[in-house]
């Protein structure tokens, strides 16, 4: 099952390759002009032009990208002047440490929310949850990153600056993952552990508070739903817990929706990841994509979009092995 949707997926990513070449090219503004300078003359634009081949016809500079592609060279930025791959993987994980942790944050409040709305319906415990889902969806994840930091930085001084993975006093930790809160660990550098782990906090609490929205729910709404089945009924009737039948048999037939959610919300962390970015100066490829796209720099747009579908796609594979361990039927079925 999981080769027949690596498959599937070959088509999909061909897609966004090419969608992804023609939209840059169709942005406006020239890179050549961008970097030419305000004061160059036609002459130097268009030297400018030759030299990076964005006077060849569109299906040339395809063919050449698509090679490039072949040969796992995404181009090089003109901006840093850094290969693109080397940019990615160097930022990389400060998106996905960010991004991980506020999935995790969601799923923490939103999750035993969402269980307990679904076995107290109509108490004040479901209405918080329905508030909660509520201010979640409709708070734009940019305005909610401002409010955090207006309130817990500049009103309340209880966070640090909102300048990045660390306060600008430490070193980073010696590479081993990427992730800060890892790497510091592992060195045994508590120092360098406190001051990401501050850093982190804002920004992850603004893409969890964003994603248990959808994440309390869609429980909530499974939970229900399940909770009026027959067999639960039964193992009420049987004398179990109601710890055993909630958790034990409720909760784990509910999972599967809950676990299609996960992968719907991650999909949209990974966008909203961009706006976070910004608003924390937190050095991730989603800000990195924007600074990018502002200068017209085609490559770095393009390695970004091919990473975040080469992501999405490695995630879809997950939750279909997920399926498979919660519900033994497909098992079978597979």
């Amino acid at each position: 099952m999981v080769f027949k949707r690596m498959l599937l997926a070959v088509p999909s990513l061909i897609g966004v390759v090419i969608v992804t070449f023609l939209l840059t090219r169709a942005l406006p503004g020239d890179p050549a002009a961008y970097f030419a300078g305000p004061a160059a003359d036609k002459v130097a634009i268009e030297q400018i032009r030759v030299k990076l081949g964005l006077d060849q016809p569109l299906i040339v500079q395809f063919g050449r990208y698509v090679n490039d592609l072949v040969r796992g060279d995404l181009g090089q930025s003109l901006t840093t002047g850094q290969p693109v791959a080397t940019e990615i993987r160097n930022r990389l994980p400060a998106s996905a440490e960010l991004t991980l942790l506020g999935l995790i944050v969601a799923m923490v409040i939103a999750i035993p929310l969402g269980i307990l709305a679904a076995t107290r319906p109509g108490s004040w415990v479901d209405h918080t949850c329905r508030v909660v889902a509520t201010a979640g969806v409709s708070l734009p994840v940019f305005f909610l990153g401002l409010i955090l930091v207006y309130v817990f930085y500049y009103l309340l001084g209880w966070s640090p600056a909102p300048l990045g993975r660390l306060d600008v006093f430490y070193s980073a930790p010696p590479h081993a993952t990427g992730f800060y809160l890892i790497d510091s660990l592992i060195a045994g550098n508590f120092e360098s552990f406190r001051s990401s782990a501050s850093q982190l906090i804002l920004p992850a609490m603004t893409l969890g508070i964003f994603a248990l929205a959808p994440i309390a729910r869609m429980t909530r709404a499974s939970m229900l739903a399940v909770l009026g089945s027959d067999f639960v009924r039964t193992a009420r009737a049987s004398g179990l817990t109601p710890y055993t039948v909630i958790i034990t048999y409720a909760f784990r037939n509910a999972m599967l929706p809950v676990v299609t959610t996960l992968g719907m919300v991650f999909s949209f962390l990974l966008g909203a990841n961009v706006l976070v970015e910004k608003v924390f100066a937190w050095p991730g490829i989603g800000s990195y994509a924007v600074e990018a796209l502002i200068a017209s720099d085609f490559a770095p747009v393009q390695g970004f979009v091919l990473t975040m579908a080469i992501m999405y796609v490695a995630l879809n594979l997950l939750i279909d092995i997920l399926y498979v361990l919660i519900d033994p039927r497909m098992r079978i079925e597979a």
